[in-house]
């Protein structure tokens, strides 16, 4: 078989190599391409944020000393000023802590200027300087310089309690990252081609590890597909893989079981199928070579055992498609009690001629909602079990009883019991409790499965009680109609 597909091992070779490629263009881009960029919202942030601070605070006493902290903090330099006219202004504090500040090197004019710009901005507006190297000074741009010293000036306008006009500058200067970014280019590089080589050396050791159990497992698999159920499947290391182990482990003895029990149940059909044969060529070849032999309980034999392979041919045909969901299953309003007794009607002969002796215990008739036939074809399977494993007095008891909102039908047989520890696997398909053969007197010894199976499809429940040397007792139940 053709396989395109990628083993686990390269595909987590290709899942961590993707992921090392998206880290390293992560700190590529966040460390050279942009940091720029990010380092001036940064700092533009935090101007913006110390200025709002500041203006919450204007009315404190000791407002001088808070802004004087912040600017200190932050590098900045603050100026506030009271607006008494459109060109006249007292100065209420001032905080100088950068060298050449343009809050302290700027003209009044200029203030006024950047005054009326916040004004015309709805009470704020920021506004950007470069260094100029010819004038020793810095002049006003557009803030896209790139790689050059800018100063930057944030104006607000606002008003205290007692209701003045506040004019607040903060000024800070953002330095130039080329150099920083040019150190960290080569650093990037160096960090780049080392995380690849410890990458790839990681991936190929982990990815080994990892798909080593998996493909010891798949190994093995292969072995149990070709019938050989004595594999061990060995899963260690990952919790994952050691349950799969565990559940293949226990398929493997499941399927070993079933295979076996598998080869019983032919060999025990076999059985079945080869006595009537025989015993119908026995007695038709008597009848046609011996004469006076063409009697009618020579016929009546031939014909017990044309049913008798019948039967079992049918159980066969019946739990075959019970378990696959092939038959069909019609429920509708069933006296059980009356089903029972006609059930029982069947067994009179054996009653009369053999000596087995069938009691039916109930109290009231009883109505469910159920499949008639398939219920009068569990009840055919459990007496017939129990009929043919009863003890010496031939005594088989059936009984109804109510509880629970279920309505049990037991048959108790009084033969040698089963053990405890097959109670729960005599219901399996293919499984027998004995292998030493019995032949039933009536049924094919397919009845237990039969009825599990229709105990499923009608939503009912069944069970066993045994004791060894005392008997057994097996029991269906179904829910009562509502």
């Amino acid at each position: 078989m053709k396989h395109n597909k990628l083993s686990i091992k390269w595909k987590f070779f290709a899942y961590l190599m993707l992921f090392t490629f998206i880290i390293l263009v992560m700190l590529w881009l966040s460390q050279v391409v942009f940091l720029e960029t990010i380092y001036k919202s940064i700092k533009i942030n935090e101007i913006k944020v110390s200025a709002n601070n500041i203006a919450k605070h204007i009315d404190d006493e000791n407002i001088k000393g808070y802004a004087e902290a912040v600017g200190d903090q932050n590098e900045l330099c603050v100026l506030a000023l009271k607006m008494e006219t459109s060109n006249r202004a007292i100065e209420l504090f001032t905080v100088d802590t950068l060298k050449n500040c343009l809050l302290h090197t700027t003209d009044r004019r200029s203030k006024f200027i950047l005054y009326d710009l916040a004004m015309a901005n709805g009470g704020e507006y920021l506004k950007y300087y470069s260094y100029d190297q010819m004038r020793h000074g810095f002049i006003e741009s557009d803030g896209q310089q790139s790689g050059e010293f800018e100063s930057i000036i944030y104006t607000l306008v606002f008003q205290n309690n007692a209701e003045e006009e506040i004019f607040l500058m903060v000024n800070s200067v953002i330095s130039p990252v080329a150099a920083t970014v040019k150190t960290l280019y080569y650093q990037l590089i160096v960090i780049s081609i080392a995380v690849i080589i410890l990458a790839v050396v990681l991936t190929i050791f982990f990815s080994n590890r990892i798909s080593k159990p998996i493909r010891k497992i798949n190994d093995s698999a292969k072995i149990l597909a070709t019938g050989s159920y004595n594999v061990n499947f060995n899963g260690s290391g990952y919790k994952e893989v050691s349950e799969l182990a565990e559940t293949l482990n226990y398929a493997a003895d499941e399927l070993s079981k079933t295979d076996q029990m598998k080869t019983d149940l032919i060999a025990n059909i076999s059985h079945d199928l080869r006595t009537p044969l025989t015993m119908i060529v026995g007695y038709s070849e008597m009848m046609r070579d011996i004469p006076g032999e063409n009697i009618p309980e020579n016929i009546q034999t031939i014909i017990d055992e044309a049913i008798r392979l019948t039967s079992l041919v049918n159980d066969v045909l019946d739990i075959s498609n019970l378990q696959s969901g092939v038959g069909d299953f019609i429920p509708k309003p069933v006296n059980i009690t009356e089903t029972i007794k006609k059930a029982l009607l069947r067994y009179n002969k054996l009653t009369e001629q053999d000596g087995y002796t069938i009691d039916f215990e109930y109290e009231y008739d009883v109505t469910v909602n159920t499949d008639e036939t398939r219920i009068m074809q569990a009840l055919y399977n459990l007496i017939n079990n129990a009929v043919t494993y009863t003890g010496a007095d031939k005594r088989v008891t059936v009984s109804q009883t109510v509880k629970n909102g279920y309505v049990r039908i037991s048959v108790a047989d009084t033969g040698e019991g089963i053990e405890e520890d097959k109670l729960s696997l005599i219901w399996e398909r293919y499984y027998k409790v004995d292998k030493v053969h019995k032949r039933a007197s009536i049924g094919s010894g397919l009845g237990l499965s039969i009825v599990k199976s229709i105990m499923d499809m009608a939503e009912g429940r069944c069970g066993v009680e045994s004791t060894v040397g005392r008997g057994s007792t097996f029991w269906i139940e179904l829910p009562l109609r509502k």
